[in-house]
């Protein structure tokens, strides 16, 4: 007899809510392999296809992973916790061998890298707003995919008015770092920032870059830093939702 179809739907539902259940309890631990299709079936009574069904749904919320051979895996990372009222805080941990992002995590024992690519290119009308100037004015841009112990972590990119920054550190073709920031190196530092930070899910190229399983959502975080007489850099990073720990500590 043919199961309707509201009713394979619940059962693949029971199976996902159940094996979901076992991953938040630790029973399924980070980097546990499950069961293979065929004994799941025999655990739950169901067909192959309807547990196959139940797992498609633990992917699309970016528990559970495929790997090559047909295994499935919980997802296990390691987050790095980003503490933003640290960063690029008055003081500073830059110094001539890495910036403040890769010394908070080299302090956090683990192992930063970033590959970097530096272009003039027009504003566009978000990066003109955001920079007070005129759409179509010339930038410099500095695009990073940071990694960390090897793994993709976080994308970011900065833009700064053509007016300061054509000429100086800032379009040296590497990742370059200076003492207190190169924005202070080269006569604009930031007096004061401001934080816009939005959650969505990713762009494909943004997921294709940071190699996001399916159903991964992603932190936007838009950082304007202020000089004397306006904004001086843009810093646009995406962070995606199952590798970082955003971390604001204010008193009072």
């Amino acid at each position: 007899m043919t199961t309707p179809k509201r009713e394979q739907r619940a059962t693949s539902r029971s199976v996902a809510d159940d094996l979901r259940a076992q991953i938040r309890k630790g029973k399924l631990p980070p980097g546990a392999v499950l069961p293979t299709t065929k004994r799941l079936a025999e655990q739950y009574g169901v067909s192959d296809r309807t547990v196959s069904a139940g797992v498609d749904l633990l992917k699309l919320e970016g528990l559970v992973i495929g790997e090559q051979g047909g295994r499935r895996r919980v997802r296990a990372d390691r987050p790095i916790t980003w503490n933003l009222t640290k960063f690029e805080a008055s003081q500073r941990r830059d110094s001539v061998a890495m910036d403040d992002w890769s010394t908070a995590i080299k302090e956090a024992g683990r192992t930063p890298e970033q590959h970097v690519t530096v272009t003039r290119e027009p504003a566009s009308d978000e990066v003109a707003d955001w920079l007070h100037i005129q759409p179509g004015d010339e930038v410099v841009k500095r695009a990073r995919l940071r990694t960390v112990d090897e793994r993709p972590f976080q994308i970011s990119i900065s833009w700064f008015p053509g007016s300061i920054a054509i000429g100086t550190d800032l379009e040296h073709p590497s990742d370059v770092s200076r003492p207190g920031g190169v924005l202070n190196h080269i006569g604009h530092p930031q007096r004061r920032k401001r934080d816009e930070i939005t959650i969505r899910m990713p762009f494909p190229e943004e997921s294709e870059q940071l190699e996001l399983p399916v159903g991964t959502p992603v932190a936007q975080h838009v950082r304007i830093g202020f000089g004397d007489l306006g904004p001086v850099r843009v810093m646009k990073t995406i962070a995606p939702g199952d590798r970082n720990v955003l971390v604001y500590e204010m008193e009072g």
